[in-house]
């Protein structure tokens, strides 16, 4: 299906909230909506590829309902997984309840009833998935309603990229989305599982969770095949095998993404004030000479000519 954007911007005021649950039963899951002021704003784009749905939304403070009747008339067995990217939320399902900040992922069980309440203006992601796919991979969430994925899982920043795709500009095809859900589900269930399961990772998986702890600490002269391996449990031997796979070396990824990014900068208009040694440090370089050679046998320029050429 080709993706749908609602807005409250299309209707009068006072149909701004009956218009707002319609959107999101179709985009996301059955639900009632209300909201604290008659001024109701709100939007959403969703795609759908029959069991899954994935949606982005911003709106002004409202309340969100999935009673058991919404469940049954559904009948669906689904997870609904939200991250959080603006504003706050307080949900709850049964007995149980969490805060979900910015930043932050939560799981709930869309074949049980759920309240969510958005005090502040919220920007969110949702992706509504067959249970069965997480219970496959993680069985230990089958009895949760409601859970956060901890933050501190070294799977856990790429799970969230994972979800901001679905959020993205570009349409997704059937094929992207499967292939997307499927490692989204490997990756939260590994976020979520005890520490020796993250051992058991996908190669491919860990291979993707492994470049994107690097990318994030490019800047850091301090960066290691140790620090990398320490950081998500694995020997040594195991991240090289990893980078092997993907026909490279840890040190030349490594190099050439620095190399990349620093590239990037002396093209930049709005970085011209900044000395062309300050960007090689800025992104772990500690030797101007090495840096040097390697931007020319690279880019077979030097950083001057790359900074002055044609933008």
């Amino acid at each position: 299906m080709a993706a749908k954007t609602w807005s409250t911007d299309t209707v009068a005021p006072r149909e701004g909230l009956s218009f707002w649950r319609e959107a999101v039963c179709q985009a996301v899951l059955n639900v009632n909506a209300a909201a604290p002021s008659a001024r109701f704003e709100a939007s959403i784009s969703g795609q759908n590829f029959g069991v899954l749905r994935f949606a982005a939304f911003t709106a002004t403070p409202h309340q969100i309902v999935r009673t058991q009747k919404h469940v049954s008339r559904a009948g669906e067995d689904t997870c609904l997984i939200s991250l959080q990217r603006h504003g706050r939320s307080r949900m709850t399902q049964g007995e149980h309840a969490l805060d979900l900040d910015p930043g932050e992922i939560a799981i709930l069980d869309g074949t049980r009833p759920f309240n969510v309440v958005f005090p502040d203006r919220v920007s969110r992601v949702l992706a509504v998935v067959p249970r069965a796919m997480l219970d496959s991979r993680a069985p230990w969430m089958r009895r949760a309603r409601l859970r956060k994925v901890a933050a501190t899982s070294p799977y856990f920043d790429l799970a969230r990229q994972h979800m901001l795709q679905f959020a993205g500009d570009r349409r997704l095809d059937e094929s992207e989305a499967s292939l997307l859900t499927d490692n989204l589900c490997n990756l939260l269930a590994l976020a979520t599982a005890p520490d020796a399961r993250a051992l058991d990772a996908p190669p491919d998986i860990q291979l993707q969770a492994i470049l994107g702890f690097c990318r994030g600490q490019l800047a850091d002269p301090g960066l290691s095949p140790q620090r990398a391996a320490d950081h998500f449990g694995i020997s040594l031997r195991t991240l090289h095998l990893r980078f092997e796979k993907g026909g490279q070396t840890f040190g030349r990824w490594v190099l050439g993404n620095r190399l990349d990014v620093c590239r990037r900068a002396l093209r930049d208009p709005a970085q011209d004030a900044i000395n062309i040694s300050e960007i090689a440090y800025r992104w772990g370089f500690c030797d101007i000479s090495h840096f040097t050679k390697a931007f020319r046998a690279r880019f077979g320029m030097t950083p001057r000519d790359a900074r002055s050429g044609d933008r």
